[in-house]
């Protein structure tokens, strides 16, 4: 067998088999001749046996070549040849010495067997290193071309190309060849890690059929001589050698292959090497399968960017036909100084839209005030709407001014209107028809010149007849009411709104949420949502902090089983349908009773009586408005 002989400049020479096709020599230890010497490069030249001939050729270009004594870039290598390598001298026999010399070693190890350990620990070392750069990088050229670079080195490839079905990732121009299965080259390297765009014909479209056919690995020891192969036109065409190819599987469909090609020589792959291509193939299928995830993501949050800006009234989303006609009233009031009602269920926004008719008005420089009439103690109510005076209770140790004084020029709104006791309905009164506030422990009147937005959850016209708020107070109050639906009521509004806010508070959070599974989407929109938009919006911020996987399921937002709807008896939901039928053409007439009797065919009574259904016993969802 061939030998090369090494002379250090201490010790004895050393004798390395050559038993490769291809055998790398430089100062690297994972070169197959690794030669301990500052005089040459880290992998200085390789020696290629193509079955017939040993040709030694350059691999860095600064290193420089002696084939006796003349300057060589390539050269074939005869018996006895003198090469030298930097400052490194070594000879080139055909014969081989004797095994028991002490100095013979095979190149890349001490054995046959040790070579095959070699080649296996080179495979997971590069494994490991582009495991560490799939970590740090993020571009996916970069990532494809990282891979086919560890790939060439560890097997002696002299190219490596990506190619993927054109119906998988991408799609391309038709190929010349009549392929059951079209594909693409998505990356091409070569062996001076170099993008090699001329490899992309270089290629056995045959080779390539199989094994997107079979889904199965193929080695190619001499594709000329092949039995399987020898035949195809674009081996004999392009006069190919040695080839190895493994299928990118995703989801168990072949969406393309990782190609290996060394056209000079022959017999020059593996099978442990095989083995080590289909390791790299699987992680080009993953950095694949992630692109089309994160690409897929990237299109669905464009979508929801232009949907939102299509839908979205100022800070608030919707696109619903009650939600259009709340934007139209909106729009008309928020440029009076007119007082407004917001009336609807807990949860379903009434602040915000207060907010946004405070930002459309011509107070919109000044201050937005909030007070929650239902979370002050009775005792301390009448303080902090109108002020106090110091001495004017116990604790009252400095005056201090009310939020109508700290509304002024602005807007007050007062929420949970409904909670206020009877007794400061009376001063609240007052002040709205007068425009003047009176601290505690006071009798010096302040003028205020603000605007009045309030909001409830309760059927003011029940509490009237209860007793428990006062009918001249509401008619100051409901001068324009604007009644919000429930999020249930609202149709697609509330996959919007939950998208909105998964990506709102996936960013604020720090998540690694992406999105909804498809059978979360189905079961948002089938949930009741007793909460409204605050109960999504805490499940959601709660499944973002808990949640471990990139798609949010029905299990993170605790919708379950229960949140199905029960079967109904065909009578009873016949019935139900006809109910929420002419609840919903009511709501689109505007809660016009004889207009929507006119849509649907009926007397005015039968709206009415689905009316008194609705309403006995009261629903916690404030009240409608009247007929036009």
């Amino acid at each position: 067998m061939p030998i090369l002989k090494w002379f250090p400049p201490q010790g004895p020479p050393r004798t390395f088999v050559l038993h490769k096709p291809v055998t790398t020599i430089g100062r690297a230890l994972d070169n197959d001749i690794a030669v301990p010497s500052d005089g040459i490069s880290e992998t200085h030249a390789q020696i290629l046996f193509d079955g017939r001939d040993f040709n030694l050729e350059e691999v860095d270009k600064l290193g420089e070549i002696l084939i006796n004594g003349k300057k060589k870039r390539r050269g074939r290598l005869v018996h006895a040849d003198r090469v030298t390598l930097g400052n490194v001298d070594l000879s080139f026999s055909i014969f081989d010495e004797p095994p028991s010399s002490p100095d013979v070693t095979s190149a890349g190890s001490g054995s046959a067997q040790s070579h095959i350990t070699h080649q296996q620990l080179a495979g997971l070392r590069k494994l490991y290193e582009f495991s560490e750069k799939l970590m740090t990088m993020m571009d996916i050229d970069q990532l494809l071309e990282a891979m086919l670079d560890a790939v060439i080195e560890v097997t002696g490839a002299e190219k490596g190309l990506i190619l993927l079905n054109d119906d998988a990732f991408v799609t391309t121009e038709k190929r010349d060849d009549a392929m059951a299965m079209r594909q693409r080259v998505r990356a091409a390297r070569n062996v001076k890690r170099e993008a090699a765009p001329e490899s992309n014909g270089a290629i056995s479209d045959s080779i390539v059929r199989k094994v997107v056919e079979t889904g199965r690995p193929v080695i190619v020891s001499d594709a000329l001589t092949d039995a399987q192969f020898s035949t195809s036109e674009s081996v004999l065409a392009l006069r190919l050698s040695s080839v190895m190819c493994a299928p990118l599987v995703s989801q168990g469909h072949v969406q393309g292959v990782l190609y290996l090609g060394n056209d000079r020589v022959k017999g020059l792959f593996e099978k442990n090497q095989l083995d080590v291509l289909s390791i790299f193939a699987g992680q080009a299928s993953l950095i694949l399968q992630n692109a089309l995830l994160l690409s897929a993501l990237r299109a669905d949050k464009e979508k929801l960017v232009a949907e939102l800006k299509e839908k979205r009234f100022g800070e608030i989303i919707g696109a619903c036909p009650s939600m259009v006609e709340v934007f139209r009233k909106l729009q008309k009031v928020a440029t009076t100084d007119i007082s407004v009602l917001i009336t609807g269920e807990t949860g379903t926004g009434k602040e915000l839209i207060a907010r946004e008719i405070h930002r459309r008005s011509a107070r919109a420089a000044g201050p937005f005030v909030v007070i929650n009439c239902g979370a002050i103690p009775e005792n301390l109510i009448e303080s902090e709407l109108f002020g106090h005076v110091r001495g004017a209770f116990t604790g009252a140790v400095a005056s201090r001014a009310g939020k109508f004084q700290a509304a002024n020029a602005g807007t007050l709104f007062l929420d949970e209107i409904g909670e206020l006791p009877l007794n400061l309905q009376v001063k609240l009164l007052r002040a709205l028809q007068e425009r003047v506030v009176f601290r505690v422990g006071d009798s010096k009147a302040e003028k205020v010149d603000i605007r009045i937005v309030a909001a409830t959850n309760k059927v003011l016209e029940d509490e009237i007849a209860a007793g428990r708020f006062r009918e001249d107070l509401y008619y100051r109050l409901n001068v324009v009411n604007i009644y919000l639906p429930p999020l249930r009521e609202r149709g697609d509004d509330v996959l919007i709104i939950a998208k909105a806010l998964l990506s709102k508070y996936a960013e604020e959070l720090g998540s690694h949420v992406q999105g909804f599974a498809p059978l979360t989407l189905a079961a948002i929109k089938k949930s009741p949502w007793p909460g409204n938009i605050r109960q999504l919006e805490n499940r959601i911020k709660k499944a973002l902090v808990l949640c471990e996987k990139t798609l949010l399921g029905p299990e993170d937002l605790d919708l379950g089983k229960e949140e199905e709807a029960s079967i109904l008896p065909l009578e009873k939901a016949k019935e139900e349908f006809q109910r929420k039928y002419v609840l919903e053409i009511l709501e689109r007439n505007n809660g016009n009773r004889t207009q929507t009797a006119r849509d649907l065919g009926v007397d005015p009574r039968t709206i009415f009586r689905y009316l008194e259904r609705e309403t006995n016993p009261p629903p916690p969802g404030g009240a409608k408005p009247a007929d036009e």
